[in-house]
């Protein structure tokens, strides 16, 4: 187990080049989708921004009244105005807060949906050269980032902006020269936010990373916890979390102080600017006519009110582009092109009896390393054909292939003797039943399991080719029976249970073909024989492949083919092909079966 090393995002086959309109890009998606919440929310922030102004306002009126008391009127007005302001700032300030977090999470809804629906149109390939934690990151962090952009954009530039704007409007009304000395302060603190965004958006690069590096190190903690107890490896993955998180602790950190910065240039350009409103107002040094306290307590309101929503709006550029990160993150998955699309004009498989071909196929997973070369081969329809061979020799390719998990380079791969790349993928994969050697379980009741193959099967065909499978007796044992949860893919299950579901959710599903790679391998030589029994019904009058390194699984086919380096060495009847004294078939079988009398007894079956 090494260490993790700095990586790019992807393999560098899916990188896209990044385009300068995301921004645009997410405010137009987002705002086509949830216009009449944000049209609320907008509408809100206006009114909020309009309350403030008015604050400031109403404070020269509030003054007034309270240096002459006795004109009663004017003091209920003026107390009636204020009760009218402050509520309706109250009222617009929950529609805002509201209609705004209802669109966010909307927001963050339909991008985990785009984004997973995205990920299903994938093939096989895509997740073997991505990692599921750089995924996960993707999915959780870019939706969220998406989010938080957006609404960091509508507050910022609606309510802060137009707050300052009406209250900068009050400032010139009652102060017109003291504004205009004001205006010369507020683009020094801008200009001095720009050099802080120079740093920002490679550590939040960073931050993601390590983030993704902890997914990673708890996935492969629960997955391999077996390994991690045998071989001691505890302190090792402790030091590599540590390090993950250290990481991600350290760029916060960062980030925080960055954003933390922004507060006392503001506060201190604050403090200059009120200092020097007070000096020029109390000694008169711009002359003209002199200010009523009235005035002076409504520009120095609306001075004041004009602060947070400064400091926050001087901020935004940094929360910008510490989101733009994951936005960007987000837009990179959902771009990534499939490179193995359904055709546009593909049509439904036509009905057949499951017969198999694959005619002059070449097939590598990586440029100059052939995995298939030049395969030709027919599984013939309601025949049962195995595939034997040494281990990296194509077996399990050629499974694939049949499911269209890939394409061929060259040649192609017929099903009911059309080509499969003009079919459509369910009409094709709705004739197959699959067993791996590799069990995968949901994490759900064994029932959902079963019927995940069959959703319109009734409990009673459930429970059937469970029996079939030899795996209703184990089933009933268990705490709810059918109804149990089987645990994270099948965690509570020991593998030949797993195994034997995997079986009776292939027998549920009847399709035309059936495919076993290594299926009985993880049984105990009694439950294989039951198994054997029961998908040699199951295979009557169907095409049944099978993938075994166990021969004895497979003496009873109608033909075997030998694999070897991406080639059909050898081909016939199990007898045929230990007739063949030199042949591959005779000394796999040799090496198996050393034993002549159980060698004798396999070959009468």
């Amino acid at each position: 187990m090494t260490e993790p090393t700095t990586r790019k995002w992807f393999v560098p086959k899916y990188i896209h080049d990044w385009q300068s309109g995301a921004m645009g890009r997410l405010v137009g998606d987002s705002f086509r989708m949830q216009w009449r919440l944000y049209a609320v929310s907008v509408s809100a922030m206006v009114v909020l921004a309009a309350a403030a102004a008015a604050t400031a306002w109403v404070m020269e009126r509030i003054i007034d009244v309270m240096t002459a008391p006795e004109d009663r009127s004017a003091v209920f007005v003026v107390a009636g105005t204020v009760i009218l302001i402050f509520a309706i700032r109250g009222a617009a300030g929950y529609l805002q807060v509201y209609y705004l977090a209802r669109a966010g999470n909307r927001i963050i809804a339909s991008k985990q949906n785009q984004i997973y629906q995205k990920l299903l149109d994938h093939g096989v390939t895509f997740y073997r050269d991505v990692e599921s934690s750089d995924l996960l990151t993707r999915f959780t962090q870019g939706a969220q980032a998406a989010r938080s952009l957006i609404e960091l954009l509508v507050v910022g530039f609606v309510r802060d902006l137009l707050t300052m704007l009406f209250l900068l409007a009050v400032m010139f009304y009652q102060q017109p020269t003291l504004s205009l000395i004001m205006l010369v302060v507020g683009p020094i603190a801008f200009w001095g936010i720009r050099f802080l965004l120079l740093s920002v958006r490679s550590i939040m690069e960073q931050e993601m990373m390590s983030l993704a590096e902890i997914i990673k190190v708890m996935q492969e903690t629960s997955a391999g916890i077996e390994v991690i107890k045998v071989f001691g490896l505890e302190s090792r993955l402790i030091k590599r979390m540590d390090k993950a998180i250290t990481m991600v602790e350290q760029r916060s950190n960062a980030i925080v102080r960055l954003q933390a910065i922004t507060s006392p240039m503001m506060d201190t350009l604050a403090g200059f600017a009120i200092a020097g409103v007070v000096v020029v107002s109390a000694f008169g040094i711009l002359g003209g006519e002199p200010a009523t306290p009235g005035q002076l307590m409504s520009f120095v309101t609306a001075l004041l009110m004009m602060y947070e929503p400064g400091k926050r709006v001087s901020r935004m550029r940094i929360g910008i582009e510490a989101n733009m990160v994951g936005v960007r993150m987000m837009f990179g998955l959902l771009d990534i092109e499939e490179p193995m699309k359904e055709h546009p004009d593909a049509v439904e498989l036509k009905p057949g009896k499951g017969r198999v071909e694959f005619r002059d196929v070449n097939f590598s997973y990586r440029e100059n390393l052939p995995v298939l070369n030049h395969m030709n081969l027919v599984f013939e329809e309601g025949k049962t054909s195995a595939l034997v061979g040494q281990s990296g020799g194509g077996k399990t390719t050629i499974a694939a292939m049949i499911m269209r998990f890939f394409d061929p380079d060259e040649g192609a791969v017929l099903v009911n003797r059309q080509n499969i790349q003009n079919v459509t993928f369910t009409s094709l994969r709705n004739k197959i039943s699959y067993v791996g050697q590799d069990t995968f379980l949901f994490a759900t009741t064994v029932m959902e399991n079963l019927r995940c193959s069959t959703p319109d099967a009734s409990d009673e065909d459930i429970m059937v080719a469970a029996k079939s499978a030899n795996a209703h007796e184990f089933v009933v044992k268990l705490p709810q029976g059918y109804d149990t949860l089987v645990g994270e893919n099948g965690a509570f299950l020991s593998g030949g249970q797993k195994q034997r579901l995997a079986i009776a959710r292939a027998i549920l599903r009847q399709s035309e073909i059936l495919l076993l790679d290594e299926a009985t391998s993880a049984l105990d030589t009694e439950s294989e024989t039951l198994v054997k029994n029961a998908l040699n019904k199951l295979s009557e009058g169907r095409t049944t492949i099978i993938i075994a390194h166990r021969l004895s699984t497979i003496m009873g086919a109608d033909k075997i083919f030998v694999v070897h380096q991406g080639k059909i060495t050898e081909e016939g009847t199990p007898r045929e092909l230990l007739e063949r004294t030199d042949g591959a078939f005779r000394s796999l079988f040799e090496h198996q079966f050393q034993d002549d009398n159980h060698a004798q007894e396999i070959t009468q079956q």
